[in-house]
């Protein structure tokens, strides 16, 4: 019968040497090593790849330390944890590092002899508590695990129901203005949901990216919009919102190529973007054939400052936090002007977003801004019948 092959850590000398003397004395094992602390307990497992391991949970460098390192490197080493009386804690914590059980110091020899038995055997070395304990932390990583599935599920489903049917998905346009002329020039077109659960368009978007649908729904949402150009009076534009991701897919040109002179496309600046080449060759037959580009949330941070020198726009949109306020808020107003100047040495229009007071809209007007758009200005309406 081959001896099972076992190796000793523990920092207490007296400990160590005591369990060494007893695994030499047992006749169906063999004392590989011994050592003092978790880089001796790491090498000695890579080094004499014992069946079992006696392994201090307290000591230089860390039981559980090196228990994780020694399961990663040495998968075949059953680890016994030798453990202080009550110390269920770390005990835990070693069993969550790849400890096969502990047993405690100061045990009878036979229960030490038996833990390194059932360990070489591959069975669990642990007390009713510990076993209770983690069985419980088992069955509820697994309830976790399911419900999220559960949920995951339950996401993407809502989203294929919109994506199948798109009568779940209604459009309504919002006015921009000409503020100095003091009349709409194009609309903004944003997405609404009928189904179940009521809430803000932006979450179902950002459910949609949860499961990977959200590129499905942005254009599920765009050609819902473009459905609605023939309602615009002549000479508007339509704004539509996309994402980078979405802007790269060969179906969005697809839904804006014949009305591309028309068309607006809006991407924000909270969206992120890895390639602003390759984004910008994706837009070049649209912009050639008249479309434009506009950068959302101008202003809410850095991003949109990137997009803004990398993607030459024909429109900064001032994000609302910036807008809000602006008539009695100087920094604002300064950081307003800031891109104002900016949008004017490259040659894009800024449209103010937000507006919902007479004397935020006589502030931008009076810094110079061309477009604007918000509740003062008007709503967001169901598309009216077709334009005379």
């Amino acid at each position: 019968m081959t001896p099972i092959r076992v190796a000793v850590v523990d920092d207490e000398r007296v400990v160590r040497d005591a369990v060494a003397e007893l695994i030499e004395g047992e006749e169906t094992m063999e004392l590989v090593g011994t050592a003092g602390d978790a880089r001796g307990a790491i090498r000695l497992a890579a080094d004499e790849h014992p069946h079992v391991m006696l392994l201090d949970v307290r000591m230089p460098g860390g039981g559980v330390a090196a228990a994780a390192e020694i399961h990663r490197r040495s998968p075949l080493v059953r680890i016994v944890a030798l453990s202080a009386y009550g110390d269920r804690g770390t005990v835990l914590d070693m069993v969550r590092a790849g400890a096969a059980g502990y047993v405690a110091k100061g045990a009878l020899a036979t229960e030490i002899l038996n833990a390194v038995h059932r360990a070489a055997r591959g069975q669990s070395v642990l007390s009713a508590e510990i076993s209770t304990t983690i069985l419980g932390e088992l069955a509820g990583h697994l309830e976790a695990q399911e419900r999220a599935e559960c949920e995951g599920r339950e996401r993407e489903r809502r989203i294929r129901d919109v994506i199948d049917d798109p009568a779940a998905l209604r459009v309504v346009l919002q006015p921009i203005f000409d503020l100095s002329a003091a009349r709409p020039v194009g609309t903004e077109a944003l997405s609404r949901f009928s189904g179940p659960p009521t809430r803000q368009p932006d979450e179902w978007f950002d459910e949609a990216a949860a499961a990977n649908l959200r590129l499905d729904l942005e254009l599920v949402a765009a050609r819902a919009a473009v459905a609605h150009l023939a309602t615009l009076p002549h000479g508007h534009f339509l704004s539509i919102n996309v994402s980078p991701e979405t802007l790269l897919e060969p179906r969005l040109h697809e839904v804006v190529s014949a009305s591309a002179q028309h068309i607006v496309l809006e991407v924000t600046e909270h969206a992120p973007v890895d390639d602003y080449a390759r984004l910008s060759g994706a837009l070049s037959e649209f912009r050639a054939a008249g479309g434009r580009l506009a950068i959302d949330d101008a202003g809410a941070g850095f991003a949109s400052l990137r997009h803004i020198l990398l993607l030459d726009p024909d429109f900064i949109k001032l994000d609302r936090t910036l807008t809000s306020r602006i008539d009695d808020r100087p920094a604002q107003r300064a950081l307003a002007k800031a891109l104002i100047s900016f949008a004017s040495e490259i040659g894009a229009r800024i449209v103010a977003e937000g507006i919902e007071t007479t004397s935020e809209l006589e502030a931008l007007r009076g810094l110079g801004v061309p477009f604007g758009q918000g509740y003062l200005l008007g709503r967001p309406e169901a598309p009216t019948a077709p334009a005379a």
